[in-house]
């Protein structure tokens, strides 16, 4: 573990082979102990704990690209120095886990009602213990150095003890109650659904406009649910609308009922909207619901808990409410009160997110935490600078929904979960019971059957993981954590459910930064979805590409905030660059790489030397920054192209030169200077691609590991001003010539002689043997008669390069080969054009995609001028 050690005289492999490397990489992380953090350490804390996935989960491309970011940071603050602490867990998950044991129960011809609560809680913890958990593993093949010593399940004791702690605590706060409200209710899960899991979709229906009433008092109402008007209990009208002001305090009567209802005054109603006249359903939509609270209405539950009419003493009763719909339509059909019928009809309708079913608003009896002083707290932490909302501007969608929180329904009909601790006397006494307490004993007391929200368990997470309510070394050390890295998408849901609890049960948020990342979507900027075909499995990437190239891809497009697209061929090209980081560390190995050895002095370095060092320390420096603010994606891509361009493409190539070509002490110091180089740029890419940059750092400096190796810093003294500029000038002479030699026709590795002057060679003639090496360029001899030349204009001056051109092309060949780019180039600049022209593509397409096509088109352009202007020079064949 010491920075002096020797370096291992280890072959590398010829090539990078993730497959046969990976897995025992992670192991021998795991065996080290290097991920396990220890709460009596001195050094400064680093906590997350993982959004903890569900139990029937396995990776999709959002958990790796969240747990990338996250893994990111942790790896970033271990090598700082920090105590970091990333702590793994799984949430028990109740609706999908009942969906799933459920739909098993089914296939073998029983349910859980018929198993019994017991029998059925027992197959969940088999199923569980057999099957739960896969996702953990596949992290482990993603690579996170997560403490595998505190994994937590939101199920476990220590966790259900704090479920427990914090139900009582606020039940006898006063802020948990029980009432009749309205509630998203799923008819064959039989329980509450969150908002969390009632997804919106649009769906083809039906508008029937029908008529209450007869003659002078007829009123026309239209609904897309018939079935609903049996649990009718007013018509509404805007106060304003004389249409209707005569019949305001009146009653008509409601078909099929026999039942009176009022015609009520009601500010919430648009006179615009249909005929104006609503029917009022209070005990079956939220908006009814309002309306029947402010006018006093009776609230009248007209189906059952499986979704069927029942109580109306209609001819509907037993009917399922999709059957009762078609016949209370044909029914008042019959009676002539059908007065317009719209289909298809698009509304947006609420569905299970589990059992896919349109859910069914329903007046229930259920337990509330009341949140407005909980709320309060969550926005005043954010709003005091306690906690910061990264990026910045996410911050007003968190106060829209904090400032706006309504009471949250917390109980659930489900039997997998931590049972409500409340038990019911025979003289209607109630209950709660704290986690140290003996329940109630004797005849007649029964405990609540219903089970917490999951999001409750979860909404303890970053402190019931670390221990509480027990005040353990783990709470003390690493709570609050230090951030939370999430998706905007669950800020509501989560987000703020944790800071209310954090705060009122420990004083303190639960996190000092709330770092919110986008959604990953297809390289043309859709949404991922099993039905749109487009969804991608990250482990056959990894299968296919190596884990290090899929999480460079999705570090490099993670903006704060902002949606992540996502292409197959982006991640083959992070393979591209692991394959070319492997090759030239080898190289630079190979050369006699000494990442031991003390760097010299700058005025014992050559300008290439310095202006590399140089460039570096300033890489150091913005990675470390965008680090500290979870700029992702400017880190890797500086990092990308620092290495591939500056380091591989340039300082390789003059780094040949001093090596081959220089004396024993400008061998030595570009070895020292090359295992410098490779040791930090390793080390600055180890979070985001930690398994290639592990095996060639080992091999490179003979040390333990990366996972526990310092973070660089910048110390700023090879900074030299002139040699950037002199580089500068190489690089631009460089690049010239070698464009002149192309569209001159000649193979990269022809040598040519050649003669360089004029003002601005004399200001970088010391790197007259690079240049001539990097664009193969021999000195002129006797009798040199250069055919050809070209001015390039650099900071200095202009540089004459005369070039002896005779002999040296195949007139005929040349141009085949020039007409042949030509006519890619003409294909490509015709496929750009016609997807710029065709305005259905430019609407959908996110504008990194337009940009690239525009940036396609105008280097086809250039293309196609150059080759003209290069067969025009050409000799008549």
């Amino acid at each position: 573990m010491t920075e002096n050690a020797q370096p291992q005289q280890t072959d590398l492999p010829g090539t990078w082979n993730p497959a046969d490397e990976e897995a025992s990489l992670y192991q021998r992380w795991v065996d080290a102990g290097y991920f396990t953090a220890d709460p009596t350490s001195d050094k400064p804390p680093f906590t997350v704990v993982i959004p903890p996935p569900n139990v029937t989960g396995s990776l999709h491309i959002g958990h790796a690209f969240e747990h990338t970011l996250i893994d990111a940071s942790t790896r970033y603050h271990r090598m700082l120095g920090d105590e970091t602490l990333y702590l793994p867990g799984m949430d028990h998950a109740s609706i999908a886990v009942h969906a799933l044991v459920e739909k098993q129960l089914r296939a073998e011809g029983t349910s859980r009602r018929e198993l019994g609560r017991e029998a059925f809680v027992e197959r969940v913890w088999q199923w569980k213990n057999e099957h739960g958990g896969k996702i953990l593993a596949q992290m482990k093949r993603l690579g996170e150095g997560v403490d595998w010593s505190r994994e937590r399940f939101t199920m476990d004791d220590g966790l259900s003890k704090a479920v427990n702690t914090i139900f009582k605590k606020l039940f006898d706060d006063g802020l948990i109650y029980r009432a009749e409200r309205l509630v998203n209710w799923s008819p064959e899960l039989r329980s509450v659904l969150s908002d969390a899991e009632v997804k919106h979709e649009e769906v083809e229906g039906e508008l029937v406009s029908m008529r209450y009433g007869d003659g002078e008092n007829a009123i026309v109402v239209a609904t897309t649910r018939m079935e609903t008007m049996l649990g009718d209990t007013a018509v509404a009208v805007h106060p304003d609308d004389e249409r209707y002001t005569h019949l305001i305090g009146t009653e008509v009567e409601l078909p099929l009922t026999g039942r009176k209802i009022p015609i009520v005054a009601d500010k919430h109603v648009d006179p615009e909207f249909g005929t104006g006249a609503v029917k009022v359903t209070p005990a079956h939509d939220p908006n009814d619901f309002e309306i029947g609270q402010r006018h006093d209405l009776p609230m009248i539950t007209i189906m059952d808990e499986q979704g069927r009419i029942d109580g109306t003493g209609t001819e509907f009763d037993g009917m399922d409410r999709f059957e009762a719909r078609v016949a209370v339509r044909e029914k008042l059909r019959e009676q002539g009160r059908i007065v317009a019928e719209k289909r298809p009809y698009l509304h947006s309708v609420g569905h299970s997110e589990r059992s896919k079913e349109p859910i069914e608003p329903r007046l229930s009896l259920q337990w509330f935490v009341k949140v407005g002083p909980l709320a309060k707290a969550a926005g005043d932490a954010v709003r005091d600078g306690r906690v910061n909302v990264h990026p910045q501007e996410m911050e007003k969608r968190y106060f829209d929904w904090v400032d706006n929180l309504h009471d949250w329904c917390i109980s659930r009909q489900l039997w997998w979960g931590h049972r409500i601790p409340v038990w019911y006397g025979p003289n209607d006494e109630v209950v709660c019971v704290g986690p140290d307490e003996e329940p109630p004993s004797g005849e007649g007391w029964t405990q609540d059957p219903d089970v917490l929200d999951t999001w409750f368990s979860s909404g303890l997470w970053p402190f019931s993981t670390l221990g509480w309510p027990e005040k353990t070394p783990d709470l003390n050390k690493f709570y609050p954590t230090s951030v939370l890295v999430t998706g905007y998408d669950i800020l509501f849901f989560w987000v703020v459910r944790m800071m209310m609890f954090g705060l009122y049960a420990t004083g303190e948020a639960p996190f000092k930064t709330i770092a919110l990342h986008g959604m990953v979507r297809d390289q043309f900027g859709k949404k991922m979805s099993k039905t749109a075909g487009n969804g991608v499995d990250p482990i056959e990437w990894m299968d296919k590409y190596g884990t290090d190239a899929l999480r460079f891809t999705l570090t490099r497009g993670a903006n704060p905030g902002t949606d992540v697209p996502i292409g197959e061929e982006w991640v083959a090209g992070s393979r591209n660059f692991t394959t070319k980081l492997w090759n030239a560390t080898k190289f630079a190995m190979m050369n006699g790489a000494d990442a031991n050895a003390p760097l010299p002095a700058a005025a014992e370095l050559t300008e290439a030397d310095r202006w590399i060092l140089g460039r570096l320390d300033s890489v150091v420096t913005d990675v470390t920054a965008y680090l500290a603010d979870y700029q992702f994606a400017k880190a890797t891509d500086l990092l990308y192209q620092f290495t591939w361009t500056e380091l591989c493409d340039w300082y390789l190539e003059l780094s040949k030169v001093q090596v081959f070509q220089g004396d024993e002490a400008r061998v030595t110091a570009t070895r020292a200077v090359l295992g410098h180089l490779f040791d930090t740029v390793l080390k600055l890419l180890h979070p985001f691609i930690p398994f290639i940059t592990e095996k060639l750092w080992t091999a490179l400096t003979g040390r333990e590991s990366l996972v526990i190796a310092p973070w660089p810093s910048a110390d700023g003294s090879y900074a030299d001003a002139v040699a950037d500029k002199r580089i500068a000038d190489v690089q631009k002479l460089v690049t010239e010539v070698r464009r002149f030699r192309a569209d001159q026709g000649l193979k990269p590795s022809q040598k040519v002689a050649a003669r360089l002057s004029g003002d601005g060679f004399a200001e970088i003639t010391g790197h007259d043997e690079p240049i001539r090496s990097l664009v193969r360029l021999t000195q002129p001899e006797g009798g040199f008669a250069p055919s050809a030349s070209l001015e390039v204009g650099l900071s200095a001056g202009v540089v004459t390069v005369e070039l002896d051109l005779s002999g040296t092309i195949d007139v005929a060949a040349e141009r085949k080969r020039l007409q042949k780019d030509l006519g890619a180039a003409e294909k490509e600049l015709a496929q750009a054009e016609a997807k710029l022209g065709n305005q259905a593509f430019i609407d959908k397409a996110p504008e990194p995609v337009i940009g690239k096509i525009r940036a396609r088109k105008e280097t086809a352009v250039a293309d196609i001028e150059r080759i003209n202007a290069r067969l025009a020079t050409l000799p008549a064949s």
